[in-house]
């Protein structure tokens, strides 16, 4: 039986990935983490004799607030915890699956926020650290489990039900994927061989606001243009490319949408 450590269990993703691991035909030995372990006064000694006696690590939890200001909070979960887990994990040689974040690509290239910072920051410390390591960067996540989001969730969730919905004007567009295309790609290094590197997590195509509402028979209204966050992105497009080798998205945002709507429904 295998042993795996899986952070942010509670989570959207994290809640979607160890229901997958509970139902799998081979069993699996999860050990979870939320983020009030850390807050404990011996985290540090207690992640080591976890991390000491598990086969795999798939870490989830973060703080995935894209907006949160708050350097202090979001650095030491989003980097600080993130380091001393890669640390661990290369000292007793386990490999690493990372959550990553389209995030990380920002408008030009590099982050623009701190939570793109952040993720950044930890997905580059464990490429460069970690013999086997693997960071995924998520693009748009949609699905079943995001109800408690808030404000993070995605606009097929926000948008479900109403007769109209506002969004920000200049058409920006997004890749958005399906909760269970990202448990799958997620899943998939510990079923099979996977190179270390940096992989994009997506459909490969990118879609407008406008296109997710009209898929859901929702009207559209528009915010005036200063309503723009400084940094927000207006395109994210997973690269095929750039693909695990041996996976590919099984939906797309019309076969996405519908199966999440009979869940919503």
């Amino acid at each position: 039986m295998k042993k795996l450590l899986l952070t942010g269990h509670q989570g959207f993703i994290g809640k979607n990935i160890k229901k997958f691991l509970d139902n799998h035909n081979d069993p699996f030995d999860v050990h979870t983490l939320e983020k009030e372990f850390y807050l404990s006064k011996n985290w540090e000694v207690d992640i080591e004799e976890i991390i000491n006696s598990v086969d795999f690590v798939l870490h989830v939890g973060a703080d995935s607030n894209t907006l949160n200001n708050d350097i202090e909070n979001v650095m030491f979960l989003n980097f600080l915890v993130s380091k001393k887990i890669f640390d661990l994990a290369e000292k007793y040689k386990v490999p690493v699956v990372y959550s990553s974040s389209a995030a990380c690509n920002g408008v030009n290239g590099y982050p623009s926020n701190l939570y793109a910072w952040s993720k950044y920051t930890a997905e580059q410390y464990g490429i460069n650290n970690n013999k086997e390591f693997i960071a995924l960067r998520y693009f748009n996540v949609y699905g079943p489990g995001e109800e408690n989001k808030g404000n993070m969730s995605s606009i097929a969730y926000q948008a479900w039900g109403k007769k109209s919905f506002t969004l920000f004007p200049k058409k920006p567009k997004r890749d958005f994927v399906y909760i269970k295309d990202i448990v799958e790609a997620t899943t998939y290094p510990i079923f099979n061989s996977v190179v270390s590197g940096v992989y994009d997590v997506g459909t490969g195509e990118s879609k407008t606001f406008e296109e997710v509402l009209n898929e859901l028979g929702v009207g559209i209204e528009y915010t005036e243009e200063s309503a723009i966050p400084e940094g927000y992105q207006f395109f994210t497009q997973a690269d095929s490319n750039k693909f695990i080798e041996g996976w590919v998205p099984k939906f797309n945002l019309s076969s996405g949408l519908k199966d999440y709507m009979e869940y919503l429904n």
